[in-house]
């Protein structure tokens, strides 16, 4: 084992979890903030407190939005903690540089990296503070610590010694951090593999469970906000004489985006929000409609700056010209809207140059600072506290809402719950950006592909949220436009056009888009060659076990070949995201409307080493549950800037009866895990596009695939 120099102090002050408050104990519910109140918690390192009494409190770094965090991480450090998961607690980590996602350079939850940052850091650090109690009671009992072990919150030394965790947590805190503790085999693994229930299923049942929809506050009053209809608007005036004379209302505010109404309840304050009339100034947005946004990308498809995604391999332009026949097609994936289930969210208490924001996040760092800049204050004066989240896909990783609490609190001098309505938060999402996907493949007289050229054409996120500087590759926008196959000449473009639509990553992000298109477009050669589309596949998947054996697994599983009954088909798709490998069978009808009806989902998946299988099967049917709606009803459409689905009604997630079977089979892995949250959404784009291809013999090449876009196909 090596031990650096470094003291507990330093090491907590190097990775800036002081500053960042990780010692307070408002941040830390029940009985772990007891325990600090009394001066009895020990923190050996930045993810593990132990107090006397032997409770254990283990930090989680990314948000919980239903995908199980709570629970994964937990389970990497209680592995090598050697505790049972029984004996822990979980609570939020603060923002802090210890925290930071190194995969994505800042402390945020999504792309499917959470439990692959944290496969090997968190292990570690369950190991080390295994090793400084260790250590600690080497010391006190005067033995050699290879005579000791630790197992189950206790320690075992020689001639019958023993004591708790607790019990040597102050000594051990006190000791220098081991810098390469010894981890454990995964042969050795007692917790990870295993299916763990779920930490926060009893607090989620029995409502207990603290969602920024329920934060309350001593004082606390509420605010509803008015935002231009045009996203990117602004206001002019507005007369709020009305609302300053209804019940309850506190105050009437203007904030950079909008005019906000503070009230004692938030019904009072929504209420006399009805009343206010606001003079939008809408700005070059009001000139949007999704008709152009979907035109003026399809035209920089054709004519925009190209960007090379990867070198292109082989002579794609001479393999072209020397082919048999070929084939060209464009898809089209129309804007998206996460609309999670909790509404935009969030409260603040600004006292003078001290902060206290609390609610919903994928962001913790960015909401710090983003509020620090508005409010000019530094970001260490800012105490963030995040609570569970009511659905996230990427929406929560925006700042905006969090931004608006803190400016409304700052001008009532009160903590204010914000808390937007459902209409405000369909109509001013950052949205999936639209793309257009253009493929061009050369085949040979056996109709396989010899030469394959593949273009995406969309709006850049990265460009929007962090600055990327203009004609530069967002490889956010080039998720899985490289294809799997054997191909012998190759070439992938990106072509990036601002549309001036507000953009936002979206579960799975362009995996969604580009999946669908490359799926489809590989039955389309399937179907040219006379050949079978499982089949076709698999002949280009040599060298390429992983893909191979998926593809193998879903086909066997959903009865790929066997007969089906009268007015069904079946459609099949494959890809790699995340580090995971997938493949889908859809099982679809038409029903009596001409609408799709998927009757079941088969899931092969690879996901290299798993932390907790059941994770991975209840993310897997989340996923595909969600895609299914984005493949079968969901767009945003925009008329003169505004966007026309306000709510469920106009945008209708899948409903219960709706809802496929899925029978999931995993492989059993010992690569590196891979992100489980969001490949199922992209993949069964392309799978059920597929199954519809072959039920009614024509090809549906846009999204979504309603009734109305199959009478015109």
């Amino acid at each position: 084992m090596t031990v650096t120099n470094t003291s507990r102090r330093s090491f907590l002050q190097t990775s800036a979890v002081a500053s960042g408050g990780l010692l307070m104990a408002m941040h830390l519910p029940g009985t772990l903030g007891q325990a600090m109140a009394a001066g009895t918690l020990h923190t050996p390192n930045a993810w593990v407190h132990i107090a006397d009494d032997n409770s254990i409190t283990i930090l989680a770094a990314r948000s919980e939005m239903g995908q199980g965090v709570y629970t994964s991480m937990p389970m990497l450090i209680a592995e090598e903690l050697n505790v049972d998961m029984s004996q822990i607690r979980v609570s939020d980590a603060p923002p802090a540089a210890v925290y930071v996602n190194a995969l994505l350079g800042a402390q945020i939850t999504g792309g499917s990296t959470s439990v692959r940052d944290g496969w090997e850091k968190l292990r570690v650090a369950g190991a080390q503070v295994r090793e400084m109690l260790i250590s600690a009671a080497a010391a006190k009992w005067g033995v050699d610590r290879q005579q000791i072990k630790a197992d189950k919150g206790m320690l075992f030394g020689p001639k019958g010694l023993k004591a708790s965790y607790g019990e040597l947590a102050a000594a051990a805190a006190v000791l220098p951090v081991p810098e390469k503790p010894p981890i454990k085999d995964p042969k050795d693994f007692r917790i990870v593999g295993k299916r763990i229930k779920r930490v926060d299923t009893p607090a989620k049942t029995n409502g207990t469970a603290e969602f920024g929809i329920d934060v309350k506050l001593p004082g606390m009053v509420y605010a509803t906000v008015q935002q231009c209809p045009v996203i990117g608007g602004k206001v002019k005036s507005f007369d709020a004489a009305q609302a300053k004379g209804m019940p309850g209302v506190l105050a009437v505010v203007q904030i950079s985006d909008g005019v906000a109404v503070v009230a004692d309840t938030w019904w009072r304050a929504k209420k006399a929000s009805d009343t206010v009339k606001v003079q939008w100034d809408e700005g070059a947005g009001a000139a949007l409609s999704d008709a152009s946004v979907i035109e003026a990308t399809r035209q920089a498809a054709k004519t925009g700056k190209v960007l090379e995604i990867t070198k292109p391999q082989g002579d794609v332009a001479a393999a072209l010209k020397g082919a048999a026949k070929v084939i060209e097609a464009e898809y089209i994936s129309p804007m998206q809207s996460h609309s999670p289930l909790e509404p935009m969210n969030f409260t603040a208490h600004v006292q003078g140059n001290k902060v206290l924001l609390i609610g919903p996040t994928q962001f913790q760092q960015g909401a710090q600072g983003a509020v620090a800049a508005v409010l000019n204050v530094k970001p260490e004066d800012i105490t963030l506290k995040t609570t569970y989240l009511g659905g996230g896909f990427g929406r929560r990783l925006e700042l905006d809402f969090i931004v608006q609490a803190a400016e409304i609190s700052k001008a009532v001098n009160k903590p204010v719950k914000l808390l937007w309505t459902r209409e405000e938060d369909m109509t001013h999402d950052y949205y999936r950006p639209a793309g257009v996907n253009q493929i061009k493949a050369g085949v040979d007289a056996s109709g396989m592909p010899v030469a394959m050229h593949f273009k995406v054409a969309s709006q850049s996120v990265t460009q929007r949220a962090f600055g990327l500087p203009k004609d530069t590759l967002d490889p956010f926008m080039a998720e899985a436009s490289v294809a799997g196959y054997n191909i012998a000449n190759t070439q992938h473009d990106l072509v990036i056009e601002d549309t001036g639509v507000r953009v936002g990553y979206w579960r799975a992000v362009s995996h969604s888009m580009n999946v669908f298109a490359n799926e489809s477009f590989v039955d389309e050669l399937a179907k040219n060659a006379g050949q079978d589309p499982y089949a076709y596949r698999m002949k280009m998947l040599n060298g390429k076990p992983r893909f191979a054996n998926v593809l193998k697994l879903a086909a066997e599983k959903a009865g790929w070949g066997k007969p089906l009954a009268a007015g069904r088909s079946r459609g099949i798709a494959l890809m790699e995201g995340y580090d995971s490998y997938m493949a889908q069978v859809a099982e679809i009808s038409l029903n009596k409307d001409g609408s799709v009806r998927v009757h079941k989902v088969t899931v092969a998946a690879d996901v290299g080493h798993m932390v907790n299988p059941d994770t991975v099967e209840a993310q897997l049917q989340s996923s595909i549950v969600f895609g299914v709606g984005a493949v079968l009803k969901h767009q945003i459409t925009m008329k003169n800037g505004r966007v026309q689905e306000t709510n469920y009604n106009s945008y209708e997630p899948v409903r219960m009866y709706e809802s496929p079977q899925i029978d999931i089979v995993l492989v059993k892995s010992t690569e590196k895990p891979g992100g489980i949250g969001e490949p199922g959404t992209a993949v069964v784009a392309p799978a059920i596009a597929n199954a519809v291809a072959s039920l009614i013999g024509k090809r549906v090449r846009r999204l979504p695939i309603t009734a109305e876009a199959l009478r015109q196909a």
